[in-house]
């Protein structure tokens, strides 16, 4: 029962009290030694007889079968062995703990006799320091002397110094007049030392005695007046040392050993103040902070003094200021590597010092600029210096500063939004300028289209006029300003070029639009009508080939735009619509002629196609000045409509021919008139295309247009020329397989010209047509799509006017 208490008392201590050796303390003071032993023989009982069960365990383990009981007297031994191995080293663990105890309490016995030697020597030294007490405020009298004694040996120290104050400040004055500034420095500061010593020696003696501080500084006063006037020359120097160190280096040196020493003296001066606490007047007088504010100042007024002239002066004017800024921060910074480094300690890091002070007064001064009122081309050369010349090497980048510096470690000159806001205004202006500058090139385009000569050609004798080069010129200029301002800013400009180029084009086209309005009020004004409409169309030619050659001059980027795709668009309406003004021109000398086609007259021996194909030949000589494609073009289209007009023609059916030989007669005609379209239009294609390669593939291609074309008169002229009635609905099938286009009251409108189809032959060929109907693909050019077949009163109208044309004439 008791060992049960004792078990749970210290499970109690031992979980309320983490220390193990606190634990043990507590139960010691609550229970006892007694206790502590019981407890103690308890843990032994209990461990024994885990050891035994322990025991009988492995003896259980070893002895599991019959064969091991021969075994027992050798396992008996081998434990026997082991208890002793044991045994003994517990009993040296024992004896070594022994040891240890014994020699620990006799250190400790030891120990105790040295406390008590200790405790009476320092009753002795209390006793003893007692009694001085009374004659340490005895001595207080000799303290005072002392300090007396030192203020009197200072001042017969600085007897003689102080007696010759004034013929030393009279020295100093002369000397710093004289520009001996290091000896001037050295007497000045005798005279700040023996002030200093002895306000420090009154201060010492009675802090508080201000009248003879007061006294001090008063007899003194001179001094300060001498250490402000050597600064003022110091300051001198210092602002004109680009040139000191050219002409006197020594002088220089002299400057900036005299500010070292006053560095010394400062901090020597602020080192007694935190131990005394006295300073002498003037201190700490900092003059190396001022030297490098002096420094600064003159870097700034140099910067700012490179302005000598103004706009009204000089158009140029920001231009001379930034090349003056960039040649003397140039050739300052190589003094400063050269020479001046040389005239400084080390540790100052002139060079780099200088060149963030050149950068920072640049800085400064170009902020300033950028805050006028500048206009478009001094933008242009503000940002062009400061964002590619500062840093090349013209300036900061001059290779004999690239080993002092890194230009990269620089910050910009502007920060970005007033980069931007520059740029934006120089867009502005330039939008505003480049239209005026189009419109005014296309209103002195507009007064050459009047003249009355012809206009240039170029080296292969193509018609054009100069607008196009005044055009991209202007946009050469501006672009080649802009690269040099920026890559990307590069691109932005040449997108606003053809943004205004598409509108400018836009203006073109409805000048031309006019141009041929006012033509047609009277046909013989201006006399060059023609050859200047070639140079219009021409000119599209040129503006595509320019746009192209600034893209890839110009451009990064090789993807179309939306602007690229309009310009496109309006130079190809521009050229179409020009060469449709062209055919104009020559279907209005025509008229008269394509009037005649299948007429009484036609039949009975006109000349009118031969007339036809000289005006077209004669009018193509001119044609022959315009470029390819559209020369090609233009050949193409004048044959399709001389092909159309011929059509319409025999369409309006102005004729009905009589009998047979009418029917051959006006066949004949009419295939002989298609092939002098055919030879006409074939000769105009090879002389379009100039050289022998193209000759070919163009005799192959628009030949095959030609004969189609001119086949279309010859199949009808079939239809004309059959003699067996029966066979004609044969002749018009083969007809209408070749040109699939033709319609009904076309069919009926040959049919009427021929003259001898019955009503119901008719009928029976347009339905048997409409039946087998042919679709036509549409990579056929149509022929018969586009031409009308007049009615009764169309046809009325029609003959009256040709009755009229011929009483007219």
């Amino acid at each position: 029962m008791l060992t049960t208490s004792c078990t749970h008392v210290t499970s109690f201590f031992f979980r309320i009290i983490p220390s193990q050796e606190k634990a043990q303390e507590c139960l010691y003071k609550a229970f006892g030694y007694d206790w502590y032993f019981l407890r103690l023989r308890t843990t032994m009982e209990e461990t024994s007889r885990e050891a035994v069960a322990t025991a009988v365990q492995r003896v259980a383990g070893m002895l599991q079968r019959s064969d091991q009981l021969d075994k027992v007297e050798q396992y008996r031994r081998r434990e026997a062995r082991k208890k002793a191995s044991v045994e003994a080293r517990l009993k040296a663990a024992i004896q070594s703990q022994l040891d240890g105890v014994r020699t620990g309490l006799t250190q400790l016995h030891s120990a105790l006799l040295d406390v008590k030697d200790i405790q009476g020597s320092l009753a002795d030294v209390s006793k003893d320091w007692r009694q001085s007490i009374n004659t340490i405020e005895n001595l207080k009298d000799v303290k005072d002397a002392v300090v007396q004694h030192s203020q009197l040996a200072s001042a017969v120290e600085n007897l003689k110094n102080i007696f010759s104050v004034p013929e030393i400040v009279a020295d100093t004055q002369q000397l710093i007049e004289q520009g001996e500034l290091l000896q001037a420095h050295r007497k000045l500061m005798e005279l700040e030392c023996s002030r200093d010593d002895l306000m420090y020696e009154q201060y010492r003696m009675d802090s508080k005695n201000t009248s003879d501080m007061n006294l001090i500084s008063i007899y003194f006063e001179d001094v300060q007046g001498l250490s402000d006037e050597l600064a003022k020359q110091l300051w001198m120097v210092l602002q004109r040392s680009m040139v000191t160190v050219r002409r006197d280096p020594t002088m220089l040196v002299s400057v900036v050993r005299i500010i070292e020493r006053e560095v010394k003296i400062d901090r020597r001066m602020v080192d007694r103040k935190k131990q005394s606490g006295f300073i002498p007047p003037g201190r700490p007088k900092r003059w190396k902070d001022k030297m490098f504010e002096v420094l600064e100042g003159t870097v700034s007024t140099r910067i700012e003094g490179t302005q000598s002239v103004t706009r009204e002066a000089d158009k140029m004017w920001l231009v001379r200021l930034l090349e003056i800024t960039r040649k003397y921060v140039l050739d300052d910074l190589i003094v400063v590597k050269n020479l001046m480094v040389q005239c400084f300690p080390q540790h100052y890091d002139t060079f780099n010092r200088f060149f963030g002070l050149y950068h920072n007064a640049v800085s400064s001064r170009v902020k300033e600029l950028a805050a006028e009122d500048l206009e478009a081309n001094e933008i242009v050369s503000m940002l062009t210096w400061v964002l590619n010349t500062y840093k090349s090497v013209e300036m900061m980048g001059h290779p004999d500063l690239a080993s002092e510096c890194d230009i990269n470690a620089l910050e910009a000159l502007l920060p970005q939004d007033v980069v931007d806001d520059l740029l934006s205004k120089y867009v502005k202006t330039f939008t505003s300028n480049i239209t005026g500058w189009l419109r005014k090139a296309l209103e002195t385009d507009k007064k050459d289209w009047q003249k009355e000569t012809e206009p240039e050609a170029d080296q292969d004798g193509y018609y054009q006029t100069t607008l196009p080069a005044i055009v991209f010129q202007m946009f050469e200029q501006n672009l080649q300003v802009a690269a040099q301002i920026d890559g990307d800013f590069k691109e932005q400009v040449l997108k606003l070029c053809l943004k205004q180029m598409n509108t400018f084009l836009i203006r073109y086209r409805e000048e031309a639009v006019t141009y041929k309005e006012e033509h047609l009020r009277d046909r013989q004004l201006p006399q060059c009508y023609v050859q200047y409409m070639i140079a219009i169309i021409n000119n599209c030619q040129t503006f595509k080939e320019s746009i192209n050659s600034l893209k890839r001059k110009y451009s990064q980027s090789s993807e179309p735009t939306d602007s690229d795709a309009a310009i496109e668009r309006t130079l190809s309406e521009v050229a179409k619509e020009g060469c449709q003004f062209l055919l104009d021109e020559v279907f209005l000398d025509l008229e008269h002629h394509l009037y005649e086609l299948m007429t009484r007259k036609w039949l009975t021996g006109s000349h009118a196609v031969d007339t036809i194909c000289v005006t077209v030949e004669d009018y193509f000589n001119d044609f022959n000045k315009i470029k390819k494609p559209f020369n090609q073009e233009m050949t193409s289209e004048a044959l399709r409509r001389v092909v159309v007009e011929y059509i319409k023609a025999v369409m309006q059916k102005r004729i009905t021919f009589k009998n047979a030989d009418e029917r051959r007669e006006g066949a004949d005609r009419m295939i002989k008139e298609a092939d002098q379209f055919k030879f006409l239009f074939r000769k105009l294609a090879a002389v379009s295309a100039h050289e022998t390669l193209f000759t070919v593939s163009t005799s192959i291609t628009g030949g095959e247009d030609t004969d189609r074309l001119c086949g279309a008169i010859a199949a009808i002229a079939e239809v004309f020329k059959l003699t067996d009635p029966t066979l004609l609905f044969l002749e018009v099938t083969t007809l209408v397989s070749k040109y699939p286009d033709i319609r009904e009251e076309h069919i009926q409108a040959l049919l009427a010209v021929r003259g001898d189809a019955s009503r119901e032959m008719r009928q029976m060929i347009i339905g048997t047509l409409s039946e087998n109907k042919v679709t036509y693909s549409a990579v056929t050019q149509p022929i018969f799509k586009d031409i009308a077949v007049p009615t009764i009163t169309n046809t009325m109208t029609s003959m009256t006017s040709m009755a009229t044309a011929k009483l007219l004439k």
